[in-house]
């Protein structure tokens, strides 16, 4: 299996690590777990955010990388592409949770960044 559909399964799991962060902590409540995360402050309300947008980011990210592959892309290209992101949601969830808003913003960009690059790899290969 391609390097890039491994980072697909990356991204789909850090949003589960990012909630862990969020709910590790006694009196969760797992019966209304939206609302008690909503009262959380600091960096457990910072990562239930990074959470969230992990989850966002997901659909555009693994569609690129589908989309890249269908058009048959060059693989390296993709690969390098898609670990970069990873590398980019990475730096975004330690800053998100370490509040440096301004370094996250730029994480966030290289990330959709290189996601943007995966369409337009796969738009000039066909």
């Amino acid at each position: 299996m391609e390097i890039a559909y491994w980072c697909v399964l990356i991204a789909g799991v850090m949003p589960l690590l990012t909630v862990a962060i969020a709910k590790l902590q006694r009196g969760y409540d797992n019966s209304n777990p939206r609302a008690w995360l909503d009262n959380q402050q600091g960096m457990r309300k910072r990562a239930d955010y990074a959470h969230r947008n992990h989850f966002e980011a997901f659909p555009f990210f693994a569609s690129a990388v589908i989309i890249a592959q269908q058009l048959h892309a060059p693989q390296s290209t993709v690969n390098a592409l898609a670990v970069a992101f990873i590398a980019a949601r990475i730096a975004f969830t330690f800053f998100y949770l370490a509040d440096r808003a301004g370094l996250r913003t730029v994480a966030f960009m290289i990330g959709y960044g290189c996601v943007a690059s995966l369409f337009l790899v796969a738009a000039f290969q066909s």
